[in-house]
């Protein structure tokens, strides 16, 4: 019997052992999609206690508290940091098969050397020691960072931010790249009109005119777009439902911008159809820079909406939705790619059931030019767990080239959420490992390990342009 988490965790066979910790475990991390707080990494901030950077904002857990019958009010309420970190330690004991029990105790041990498990038992003596090394320097969050060999970075930005802290990071010469991902979500939310026309109006004070037509909009968001682009953003991001692809004229368009900044009501044909304009207006824009374009779709965000109405979105009442994702996805990249101005893409499934559809979509429009040009991404949100990232890189193997992966990123809002990628990495080293010593694959440990490694780095740093 293997003991819990030692150095061979996750890895089966001395093939896998040798393909870790001989090629994998040294490459350096790019994580090119995280919810990370710019300002933070700027100022180069000390948390005060592990409860305000592992607890605070991180729904996956807030979700498991819930479930074990936890009051809101150690979760997202008023108490205090021990009180809401002793909660989560006696939820751990309960969370036996979920990610979250492997994730936690990895973070405990890699970031603050503590390899007991986390109980109610232990929890104020473990919140005292983790207290008093997240108050030193070593614990300041670009040396939290630098302690996980993090190179690059790519957080999740607003088209209206000011992008002053990766101004600021660049300015004062941190070591670790840091740089911004253009989600301009909320400017295509034709859903909700008056959230979309305070969004247009604030976008017009920054720009410094008056936004009454669709032509002006996309002026001036393509200014913010440039904007971006000048401040070393080479990624833009999704978060949708689904892929937006219906057919439309520009003047239905520009009479539908006409209706929202009169705050009339539109109707779902319209909603679509603005929807699709402007995603495919977003996606010639990316091309035209040569960004490297993200799509994340199917969350069935924000059900609960007692919860929602006192907790606000992003705070753990997000599902895998089944939306249908093929054909208006194809539709959508044919149309850039008939126009030869389909930008390098990566496409992220949240429904299981469409892995398949995915691996096999993402070979309809790879056409040489780029190895990988169109790729489907990573295990996401909750797909980013062992059985999920299994399920994906097999599929992947069998209907794509699972050499050619940019591989892992951590998705997240925690600066301890860097394990993440020595999981992704433990896993796909035991499923070589184990293909090896069936027979399947050959025993040459150097090229597979080279693989690995492309999948771990080499891949990402090429295809980025990092």
């Amino acid at each position: 019997m293997k003991n819990f988490l030692d150095d061979n965790f996750l890895l089966e066979t001395k093939t896998a052992e040798k393909l870790f910790h001989d090629y994998a475990k040294q490459m350096p991390v790019i994580d090119y999609h995280n919810h990370l707080i710019p300002e933070q990494i700027a100022n180069d901030i000390n948390f005060e206690n592990i409860t305000q950077v592992w607890l605070a904002g991180d729904h996956y857990k807030w979700r498991a508290m819930r479930a074990n019958g936890v009051d809101e009010y150690y979760i997202t309420g008023g108490a205090t940091d021990l009180e809401k970190f002793k909660k989560w330690a006696e939820t751990v004991p309960y969370t036996l098969r979920n990610p979250l029990y492997h994730w936690t105790h990895l973070e405990l041990q890699r970031y603050f050397d503590i390899h007991e498990v986390l109980s109610g038992d232990n929890a104020e003596r473990i919140y005292n020691e983790c207290a008093a090394k997240l108050q030193t320097p070593e614990y300041s969050v670009q040396n939290l960072l630098r302690k996980m060999k993090v190179e690059t970075l790519c957080t999740t930005d607003d088209p209206l931010d000011s992008l002053e802290f990766h101004q600021k990071i660049k300015n004062d010469g941190v070591d670790i790249k840091v740089l911004p991902a253009f989600r301009p979500d909320k400017a295509m939310n034709a859903d909700d009109v008056a959230g979309l026309n305070t969004y247009i109006n604030k976008l017009a004070e920054l720009t410094g005119g008056d936004i009454n037509d669709l032509d002006v909009y996309l002026s001036a968001l393509k200014a913010r777009h440039d904007y971006f682009a000048a401040n070393g953003c080479t990624v833009s991001d999704h978060g949708l439902e689904q892929i937006y692809a219906e057919d439309y004229t520009l003047e239905e368009v520009k009479g539908i911008f006409v209706k929202i900044r009169a705050n009339a009501a539109l109707t779902l044909e319209e909603v679509l159809k603005f929807k699709s304009a402007m995603l495919f207006e977003f996606a010639l824009w990316d091309h035209e820079k040569g960004w490297v374009q993200q799509y994340h779709l199917g969350a069935l965000r924000n059900n609960n909406n007692r919860l929602l109405s006192e907790l606000g979105p992003d705070t753990g009442f997000d599902s895998i939705g089944d939306f249908s994702q093929g054909k208006q996805l194809s539709k959508f990249l044919n149309n850039l790619d008939s126009q030869n101005r389909l930008a390098k893409t990566i496409l992220y499934n949240l429904n299981p059931a469409d892995n398949e559809l995915m691996a096999t979509m993402i070979g309809n429009y790879n056409d040489g030019t780029v190895a990988g040009k169109v790729q489907w991404g990573s295990g996401w949100w909750f797909l980013d767990q062992k059985d999920g990232m299994i399920k994906q890189i097999n599929a992947l193997s069998n209907m794509g080239l699972l050499s050619r992966f940019v591989g892992m990123l951590t998705d997240s809002r925690s600066f301890l959420s860097y394990p993440r990628h020595e999981y992704f990495r433990r896993i796909l080293c035991n499923l070589f490992g184990d293909d090896v010593e069936k027979g399947e694959l050959p025993d040459n440990t150097e090229w597979i390990g080279q693989v690995v490694q492309d999948i771990c780095y080499n891949n990402a740093k090429m295809y980025f342009n990092f």
